[in-house]
């Protein structure tokens, strides 16, 4: 199984606000050679760590793609630039932000330009909560912890909430 996270926090000149970005990135990826299989509803998350930014929109997405690892990270960099995201920064407030969270059972080291799965998704709420809507019986490629578990042990100040509008 193959999972991106989507996420949002400034409007797009283009798209509007965070979550018709997240609209416009699904589609996207289609063009991109990727399938979106399976997608979570949207998530309101404050910005990890906290800070004054906007609070994001996020969601999970299940792909199927016939692109390799690096080269769907290619692709998923591509689409961000696209949509007008430059990357100021860790935790900098991001019209659109796509992260490959894992690809199959591939696990890479730390020193890898690409790391499988995503080294902090088990600590984030904005992640977890939807791939739960998508995938309950996932299992981290890295440690074998099932996703429930994961869910449980999040950080008492790791919240997220289903989208209301």
């Amino acid at each position: 199984m193959i999972l991106i996270a989507l996420g949002a926090n400034i409007p797009s000149p283009r798209f509007g606000p965070p979550a018709r970005t997240l609209e416009a990135a699904l589609s996207a990826l289609e063009g991109a050679g990727v399938t979106v299989a399976a997608c979570s509803r949207f998530y309101e998350s404050a910005p990890v760590p906290p800070s004054e930014h906007p609070w994001f929109v996020n969601c999970v997405a299940a792909v199927d793609t016939g692109l390799r690892p690096e080269a769907l990270l290619d692709a998923l960099l591509s689409i961000e630039r696209q949509f007008g995201c430059r990357r100021a920064g860790r935790n900098a407030p991001r019209i659109l932000d796509l992260d490959i969270l894992a690809y199959d059972d591939v696990t890479t080291g730390e020193n890898a330009r690409l790391q499988l799965p995503h080294p902090r998704m088990h600590e984030r709420a904005f992640v977890l909560l939807p791939l739960a809507e998508i995938a309950p019986e996932w299992c981290h490629p890295g440690n074998g912890e099932p996703l429930a578990g994961l869910i449980a042990a999040l950080p008492g100040d790791q919240k997220a909430w289903p989208c209301t509008s």
